[in-house]
């Protein structure tokens, strides 16, 4: 049986395919409970937000992770990659100009290799 290589540069292609589909299922499910997306990818040179949803006068912060299972998914979330998250969400505070007093919450959404998706609630401290 011959074995078939796929490149790092396929992989990653179908990796980021599969995190955007996660990031899609997260936010249709968002939307069911009636949240408002504001932001969805949003970029600077502090970090990246995944998705940013108002609920009322609450912005939600919710970091998208993908893995086979949603404790691989939760492990994989560093203390740096947290730290980049609430300078990212700084950022984004001040680039909208809303009032670093705003109600925030941080989310970690997990996907499993199922499509399953949870959401852990509050699994940043700001």
């Amino acid at each position: 049986m011959q074995k078939i290589q796929i490149s790092h540069k396929h992989q990653g292609a179908v990796n980021h395919a599969a995190g955007l589909a996660a990031e899609d299922q997260v936010e249709a499910l968002y939307h069911r409970q009636d949240m408002e997306l504001v932001a969805r990818r949003w970029k600077n040179p502090n970090g990246e937000l995944d998705l940013v949803h108002l609920k009322g006068h609450q912005l939600i912060f919710t970091e998208v992770k993908r893995s086979k299972t949603h404790a691989r998914a939760v492990q994989s979330l560093s203390a740096r990659q947290q730290q980049r998250l609430l300078n990212a969400a700084c950022a984004f505070l001040a680039a909208t100009d809303r009032s670093m007093d705003t109600d925030m919450q941080f989310n970690v959404a997990t996907c499993d290799g199922h499509g399953q998706i949870h959401i852990l609630e509050n699994a940043i401290a700001a």
